[in-house]
């Protein structure tokens, strides 16, 4: 009978009710008409040991670590120095949209941030020149979904919780899926500027333009440079390097660039602190749910149903690759790598799909799905940012979700495009 906890999860969703309550309650119930009344005490018990873990402890601080940038006027360097080397182009700021959303992805790891942030800047000003609002919405969201996979990635903190993986691996190989995201919709842009005439947004800089504007951005683009170094040199643990990004943003913004006033600071911690809440409410519920998971057996059940489909990887990857779209396109990115990683990840590690390359086919997947329709969440962010219609910004977004597309089936299929750094680096096989 706990087989159809997810059947009854689904349905509550539909309901409305929020995904955190739901995760509990489908499980809950199911668990009641079991009579496995102690199991429901395991349930509500795990929701704290979800959340009880040193690992996960690097997503608010790396949260905390962006919001600090945003305050500090961070994120309109990084538009300026985009701006400088992209805003000549046919669709400028188009182009210094999506740039802007790759440099932020180093800073942050947040596709609803980098909405946030980006998006009450960049809309405004791409409408004043020209492009629909639901044009620089659309754009604004699928530029986003590259936060979560260059890193810092907080999908990738949870994916590696979960599966016992090394998360300095999975920032490795999200650096080319992302920048293979970046510049896919870079083309889509150059395409859709030539046949609808989209302007440049500036004068093409000089040199000694480009220069200066580097060097306002230099101390913002140091950040993923310390992340990633002293995790790789052996300096700091993922969780102690965002927790070195919190001090570095704080000392940037309090001592050199004295763009926050320390009067701010509990505004900050405040909206970071609210942020991180609802992602670990989220972790520790799934987690939870996990426990139902495993009492079912529905990862046994799920691999003899797979297999007995195709014994091809390739043709069950591509399987894979649309369930798990579908997946996305209703539920938070998060949620359902805990649910779904324990219960697909085993069956494609024994087919001999290397645990690194399927984590990141994993998360790129569900991560475009936070831009995809109907519950798509950083669509709802962006929305709010534009004041646009979500079914409008919907239908202008999908030329760029076909090419977020093609790039999940360019590494489902090529693993050589994300796994190729975390090998030269020695932490991949």
């Amino acid at each position: 009978m706990l087989i159809w906890f997810l059947p009854v999860f689904l349905f509550f969703l539909m309901l409305g009710l929020p995904v955190f309550f739901g995760l509990l309650a489908a499980p809950g119930l199911l668990l009641w008409m079991n009579g496995q009344e102690r199991d429901i005490v395991l349930l509500y018990r795990n929701v704290y040991n979800g959340m009880d873990s040193f690992p996960l402890m690097a997503i608010p601080f790396f949260m905390l670590a962006g919001e600090l940038m945003n305050k500090g006027g961070i994120t309109m360097r990084l538009v300026e120095f985009s701006q400088a080397l992209m805003g000549h182009l046919r669709g400028g700021l188009a182009h210094v949209n999506i740039l802007s959303s790759m440099l932020f992805a180093g800073l942050s790891g947040s596709a609803v941030a980098d909405t946030s942030a980006l998006g009450s800047m960049l809309i405004p000003a791409m409408e004043k020149q020209g492009y629909t609002r639901k044009f620089a919405a659309a754009i604004t969201a699928a530029s986003s979904v590259i936060g979560p996979i260059i890193p810092p990635s907080g999908i990738m903190i949870i994916y590696a919780y979960v599966m016992g993986e090394s998360v300095a691996a999975l920032f490795l190989a999200g650096i080319v899926p992302g920048v293979m995201v970046g510049v896919g919709l870079m083309i889509m842009v150059k395409f859709l500027a030539d046949k609808y005439d989209f302007p440049a947004s500036s004068r093409r800089y000089t040199w000694g333009e480009r220069g200066n504007a580097s060097l306002k951005a230099f101390f913002p683009l140091l950040t993923p440079v310390i992340i990633m170094g002293g995790i790789l040199a052996g300096i700091f643990t993922p969780t102690e390097a965002a927790a070195v990004a919190v001090a570095y943003a704080l000392f940037i913004g309090l001592f050199v660039l004295r763009s926050i006033k320390p009067s701010e600071i509990p505004g900050v911690l405040n909206r970071a602190g609210i942020t991180s809440a609802v992602v670990l409410l989220l972790v520790g519920a799934a987690m939870a749910f996990k426990t139902v998971v495993s009492l079912s057996h529905a990862p046994e059940i799920m691999a003899d149903f797979v297999l007995s489909l195709s014994q091809n990887p390739l043709i069950l990857l591509f399987l894979i690759n649309i369930l798990l779209f579908v997946v996305g396109m209703f539920l938070d990115a998060g949620p359902a790598i805990i649910i779904l990683g324990p219960i697909l990840g085993p069956i494609f590690i024994s087919m001999g799909v290397d645990p690194i390359h399927f984590a990141i086919i994993m998360s790129v997947n569900l991560t475009v799905g936070l831009a995809t329709p109907p519950m798509g969440l950083v669509l709802f962010v962006a929305a709010s940012v534009s004041g646009e219609r979500v079914e409008t910004i919907a239908k202008a977004i999908l030329p760029f979700l076909a090419v977020e597309i093609a790039v999940i089936f360019l590494i489902t299929y090529i693993p050589a495009l994300s796994m190729t750094i975390p090998r030269l680096t020695g932490f991949a096989n």
